[in-house]
């Protein structure tokens, strides 16, 4: 088994993630990445396989089919990411409340860290403007001034100060973004019913 074998798409993970990009000598971010398939899967939209390494593939810079036989490809990657789109979707679905956005740890720089959050945000917005369309504009209210707030959050890129204050600002603006994708989640995602017939999405 492989490093990348267990890791779902927690704040603890962020490093792998990072490094199986740098293996892989992608372009993009890890954070956008996860926030476009958190996008996705919060406007209702269910990924084949396929579908969802295509996603990996393009945001990456990857030919499809070097997944198949290119030596700078890890082989671990497309099992790593049908992993990591399983236990998102089992941490959004979670009554809980264990969703968190692919973040990197408190030790990175701030600037890093606002960063990310502004790509993960950016990277959610994309993607569920390409599950959602035109049903954006039919969510109620609260979604919609949520989103508006994201549009601003995805903007911001640079703090002129990395100071006590604006730590405690990154970290509420994180939990804000956490808790309104939950919330995006369970307008577009009314409970499943049980069913036993088995298709072959990952979810």
């Amino acid at each position: 088994m492989t490093e990348y074998a267990d890791s779902g798409a927690g704040n603890a993970d962020f490093e792998v993630w990072a490094n199986l990009f740098t293996r892989c000598r992608a372009f993009g971010h890890p954070s956008e990445l996860h926030g476009g398939l958190c996008g996705r899967l919060a406007a209702g939209a269910r990924l084949e396989q396929q579908q969802w390494l295509d996603v990996v593939c393009e945001h990456m810079g990857i030919a499809p089919e070097a997944l198949a036989g290119d030596d700078d490809i890890p082989d671990e990657l497309p099992d790593f990411m049908a992993d990591a789109y399983r236990t998102t979707l089992e941490e959004l679905r979670s009554s809980a409340l264990e969703f968190q956005p692919l973040l990197p740890e408190d030790d990175y720089a701030f600037e890093q860290r606002l960063q990310a959050l502004s790509a993960w945000v950016r990277g959610f917005l994309e993607g569920m403007a390409v599950a959602a369309g035109e049903r954006l504009g039919e969510a109620p209210g609260e979604i919609r001034e949520l989103i508006e707030d994201m549009v601003a959050i995805s903007q911001v890129e640079e703090a002129a100060d990395a100071d006590e204050a604006a730590e405690v600002q990154l970290n509420d603006i994180t939990e804000y973004v956490r808790l309104g994708v939950v919330s995006v989640f369970t307008e577009f995602n009314p409970p499943e019913k049980p069913s036993s017939s088995a298709g072959q999405t990952l979810h």
